[in-house]
C-alpha cells in the first residue's frame, strides 16, 4: 500500500471508530458555488487528490515568485554551477563572482579564477576523494582535507561565500516577518523613518535587550 493510500486508510479507520461521517470518495463532488464544472462529474477523490493538490502547488509557486526576485533567482541558478555532480561551467562561475561579489574578487583575481577552474576541472574528476563529493559543502571540506585549498584558493573562497548565502539572507527574512507585526492596519500611515526604527528594534532584539530603560530616558532628556 502506498503512503497516500495508507494514510487515507488510517483516517477512515479513525473516523469509523469515532462515528465520524466519511464522505464517499467515489461520489460526485459538489462545489459550494455551482459552476459549469459540476457537469463534469468530478469525484470527491479527484477533487481532494488532484484539484486541491494543484491549488496548493500554485499557491506555493506564487509565494516563491513574490519572495525571490529576478536577482536572487539568478544568484541561486549560478550557484548551481559549483555543484560537484554537474559538469563545470567556467563562464557561469566567473559571472557569479563578477556580478554578485565584485568587492570580493578583483579583475585580476577573476582572470586567475578562470585558470584555476580549467585546472580544477581536470583534477577533480581524477581525484579519488573529490570526485565522490555530492554536495558543495563536501567539496569544500574535501579541498581542505586534501590540501587542494592552497592549489585553488579562489575556488575555495567562492565556495565558502556560497555556503554562507542561507545565513546572509536570515536578516532579510526576519525583516519581512517583523514588518507584518509592526505595520498593521491601524499603523499603515507611519512614515518610513519611524517604520525603519520600529523594525530595527524588533529585529535586533538581542541588542535591544542590553539597553537600559533609564539610560534611554536620560538620553532623551539630554536632547531637550
Amino acid at each position: 500500500m502506498k503512503d497516500g493510500n495508507r494514510f487515507l486508510h488510517q483516517v477512515v479507520c479513525f473516523c469509523k471508530r469515532h462515528d465520524i461521517l466519511v464522505p464517499g470518495m467515489n461520489e460526485t463532488y459538489r462545489y459550494v458555488i455551482r459552476t459549469r464544472r459540476d457537469k463534469d462529474n468530478i469525484t470527491a477523490e479527484h477533487h481532494y487528490q488532484v484539484e486541491l493538490f494543484i491549488a496548493a502547488i500554485d499557491s506555493q509557486l506564487q509565494d516563491l515568485n513574490s519572495r525571490f526576485n529576478v536577482s536572487v533567482t539568478e544568484l541561486l541558478r549560478l550557484s548551481v554551477a559549483l555543484d560537484p555532480k554537474k559538469s563545470l561551467n567556467v563562464e557561469d562561475i566567473c559571472k557569479l563572482a563578477t556580478t554578485y561579489y565584485p568587492l570580493d574578487f578583483t579583475e585580476h583575481e577573476i582572470n586567475l579564477l578562470k585558470l584555476e577552474l580549467r585546472h580544477y576541472e581536470q583534477d577533480v574528476h581524477n581525484h579519488p576523494q573529490l570526485k565522490t563529493s555530492s554536495i558543495v559543502s563536501e567539496l569544500c571540506r574535501g579541498l581542505h582535507e586534501t590540501g587542494k585549498s592552497s592549489t585553488y584558493p579562489l575556488i575555495e573562497k567562492l565556495i565558502r561565500i556560497i555556503l554562507t548565502l542561507p545565513i546572509s539572507t536570515t536578516t532579510s527574512e526576519r525583516a519581512f516577518s517583523a514588518m507584518k507585526i509592526v505595520k498593521t492596519r491601524l499603523w499603515n500611515t507611519m512614515n518610513d523613518d519611524f517604520l525603519k526604527s520600529c523594525l530595527l528594534i524588533n529585529i535586533e532584539r538581542e541588542i535591544v535587550d542590553t539597553f537600559s530603560t533609564d539610560k534611554i530616558i536620560d538620553d532623551f532628556s539630554s536632547m531637550k
